[in-house]
């Protein structure tokens, strides 16, 4: 009878617990928030809170070197005469987004130390809208860049940016961005909504809706696709003039006899603008390398396997984005001759 009572008292104890399944993410959501959030991301296991602990201070290291970096950018390229130039001011407008990247970085790190969604959906729309924002206008920025890159390399007489061109391609840039970011804050086209550890939002590219998927589909096309193409191309193109140019003076050169048909100061120049256009490549290849994991992970979630996005693997795109914000300011400060 003792040894029964023993056992009845041990499982009484111990079973429970032992039954006790494991939390899944959103348990403690409140029910008017837990709508907002895919029911894919709903299925998982609680995140074990170490990781977002270690999330949070990763953001607080970012949020403190982009503020810093670009600030800094913002700073002196608007303050220093010689550097408000026509090809500066698409940096400038770069820094701006990519400081603009940063400032949600709160909404984060509050969340993370909340351990989940807990700054509430509307939080969740203004983390989604400024990074809408930054994203696909930093993506435009970059195809502007490469292209005055390009007209002051192939075409360094008839077809340098003005002022007054940079101005109009850079409204242009914000005029395009917008749309992008306020359809799906008002939900007019697609929506914003929590992702990976629920810590951070994004556009819904997991619902498969028809609607939602051509959603997903368009602006893979107008905020990645055609601005990666615009890049490539005109990178692609500056390339193939230096390769030319360089052949033809040196074939010249050896026809005349001379070393060299460029006076030092030609030179000089000449080895000033190849690294500024350097410096652009560096930047709009973080840039590419960055998005890209993205952008795949949008349409796997649209028409491909979901089972293949868990929280963590949704977790790394998004942090490489904002390092990429961070690593900008520090690669001009490295090589673009006039800053340093």
């Amino acid at each position: 009878m003792e040894l029964q009572d023993n056992y009845d008292s041990n499982y009484s104890i111990w079973q429970p617990q032992a039954r006790e399944a494991p939390r899944l993410m959103g348990w403690n959501v409140p029910a008017d928030e837990l709508v907002h959030i895919p029911s894919h991301w709903l299925k998982f296991s609680e995140v074990d809170p170490m990781m977002h602990y270690s999330l949070g201070l990763v953001y607080c290291f970012f949020w403190v070197a982009a503020l810093t970096g670009n600030g800094l950018v913002i700073w002196i390229f608007t303050t220093t005469k010689t550097l408000r130039t026509p090809s500066n001011m698409f940096v400038v407008n770069l820094a701006i987004l990519d400081f603009l990247m940063m400032t949600k970085a709160p909404i984060f790190i509050y969340n993370s130390f909340n351990k989940g969604f807990s700054a509430g959906h509307l939080a969740c729309q203004i983390f989604a809208f400024i990074g809408s924002c930054s994203g696909i206008g930093a993506a435009l920025t970059n195809a502007c860049i490469a292209y005055d890159r390009y007209t002051t390399i192939a075409r360094p007489f008839d077809g340098r940016v003005t002022k007054g061109r940079a101005l109009v391609m850079l409204i242009f840039v914000w005029a395009y961005t917008l749309p992008w970011a306020i359809m799906p804050l008002l939900e007019v086209w697609g929506r914003f909504v929590p992702e990976g550890f629920l810590t951070s939002c994004s556009f819904d590219y997991l619902t498969t809706t028809p609607e939602n998927q051509f959603f997903v589909v368009t602006i893979f096309i107008f905020s990645y696709a055609l601005p990666m193409s615009l890049i490539i191309y005109f990178y692609s193109q500056i390339v193939s003039h230096v390769v030319n140019h360089e052949k033809t003076l040196r074939e010249q050169a050896k026809k005349m006899n001379v070393e060299s048909l460029r006076s030092n100061q030609q030179q000089n120049q000449m080895t000033d603008e190849i690294r500024i256009s350097k410096a652009a490549i560096s930047i709009c290849f973080l840039f590419v390398a960055s998005w890209t994991p993205y952008a795949v992970m949008a349409l796997i979630g649209a028409f491909g396997n979901q089972d293949l996005l868990t929280p963590s693997v949704s977790m790394i795109p998004a942090l490489s984005c904002k390092f990429v914000a961070c690593l900008d300011p520090y690669v001009y400060a490295i090589s673009h001759p006039r800053y340093r």
